[in-house]
């Protein structure tokens, strides 16, 4: 059981007042100077320039505030939010990674948590030692965790690399033996963050499945934060809605998810600052989306037009390569389609590019949709890393053509949403009707 009362955190941001793109070690030295002479100096009071500059750099941010719930054993509860909604921020408290500033948190359980991509792993350690080391951590004992070797092993698929230290580990593979170890350690509270977008499609299908499994079957509690709409459908009832640090919304999944959707779906916006308030950071940085736009100043788009975006990228590493891909996604969450760009020559430290951005032959049918876009390296055949991720964005509308043809004026949604290329229709005569004709021809009768 769970039970969360009045939750909130707060956070202090500081603020320089004058950027700067370097300090000097004489810089430091004479502020250090500074700074102690104005400790040793008799305070002149409240209003003295120094604590008025002070206040002036200092902002306190509310990552949480006045959040209560419950979740009862064996319920599995759906948490969704846009970026930056506090999501993880609250993970991470009833996980005990980090305090509250305020209210209480009371959790009857052993509590199993998988938030990002390696945590609690050794990256020098191998993938053996770390279940070992991972299962003493949720309090198993030896003779526990050798009991469920086995089964850790054949769920994760990584047999082959089972005495490889970690490190080496794909984002990937580091999910599939992160998740294995938490579900089959028999945790009374499991605690999945969005790390399985990390995973491949069959193996987000058979942790969906095992989450069911031991909620169902096995009467263990699962909170599930994810973006993947149509996956917390899947699994969730129950569904809390976060947004700036507040609870919007507690009540069925249904209600929670069309809510969510509805408030992505401003079909106004052409321009995204997405740095803006982000604090949910996937990806391996080595370069940064700032900032995504359209290139026209409504978001519609006609069926037989490009669908085309601008994204600004900023380099935090010397990168070889850079590619974009987006996923686009129907106004319901359900995934619609991806695609890959070829790859760029790469970009500098410190460098700030904008690209044009197009699909040429997108044959989605009217109607509403938004985007995930990330950029990276690599491809789906061969692999690849995500260097930055930008979830739920971009929402744009697709209208009827000017001059439609076919089916296209009068689409419904029960058809799909893809508009394929017209089907060719071409008759052909076959063996039977060749023989028909010869026989209809000679003796004035078909006989079949």
């Amino acid at each position: 059981m769970i039970s969360v009362e009045n939750l909130g955190k707060k956070y202090r941001i500081d603020h320089q007042a004058q950027r700067q793109s370097y300090t000097t070690l004489r810089e430091v030295v004479e502020g250090r100077a500074k700074s102690l002479i104005g400790r040793l100096k008799p305070r002149q009071g409240k209003n003295s320039s120094e604590d008025l500059s002070t206040r002036a750099t200092r902002e306190e941010f509310w990552a949480l505030k006045d959040v209560s719930f419950e979740v009862q054993p064996g319920e599995v509860l759906g948490i969704i939010g846009r970026n930056g909604a506090g999501k993880s921020t609250l993970l991470k408290i009833l996980s005990r990674i980090t305090d509250p500033t305020e209210g209480r948190v009371t959790i009857r359980g052993r509590v199993a948590s998988l938030l990002e991509v390696g945590t609690g792993f050794h990256p020098e350690l191998t993938g053996r030692e770390n279940v070992f080391l991972n299962g003493a951590i949720l309090g198993m004992s030896r003779a526990e965790i050798k009991r469920k070797f086995d089964e850790i092993v054949d769920f994760a698929g990584v047999e082959k690399f089972l005495d490889t230290p970690v490190k080496r580990y794909s984002s990937g593979m580091y999910v599939r033996l992160a998740f294995a170890v938490a579900a089959h350690l028999e945790p009374e509270i499991l605690i999945i963050d969005e790390v399985l977008a990390v995973g491949d499609a069959e193996f987000q299908k058979k942790c969906l499945g095992k989450m069911k499994d031991v909620s169902t079957n096995e009467g263990r509690t699962v909170l599930f934060v994810s973006h993947n709409v149509p996956a917390v459908r899947q699994l969730t009832n129950k569904c809390l809605l976060l947004q700036s640090g507040m609870l919007s919304f507690s009540g069925s999944t249904a209600d929670a998810t069309e809510l969510y959707l509805s408030n992505n779906m401003d079909g106004s916006r052409t321009d995204f600052d997405v740095e803006f308030g982000r604090r949910e950071i996937p990806g391996t940085q080595a370069a940064r989306i700032l900032r995504l736009r359209f290139d026209r100043n409504k978001p519609e788009f006609s069926i037989d037009e490009p669908f085309t975006f601008i994204i600004r990228i900023r380099a935090n590493e010397i990168i070889d390569r850079l590619h974009a891909n987006v996923q686009i996604l129907s106004s319901d969450g359900v995934p619609v389609g991806m695609a890959f760009s070829e790859d760029h020559p790469g970009m500098d430290v410190g460098e700030t590019s904008e690209f044009k951005v197009t699909l040429p032959n997108h044959h989605l049918a009217p109607g509403r949709y938004y985007c995930h876009i990330a950029i990276g390296q690599g491809h789906p055949s061969s692999g690849y890393t995500d260097y930055d991720v930008v979830l739920d964005t971009l929402p744009f509308e697709i209208v009827h053509a000017t001059e439609s043809r076919g089916t296209h004026g009068t689409w419904h949604t029960g058809w799909g949403r893809i508009i394929y290329p017209e089907l060719l229709f071409d008759p052909q005569k076959s063996d039977l009707d060749c023989l028909s004709h010869q026989r209809l021809s000679s003796e004035g009768v078909a006989t079949l």
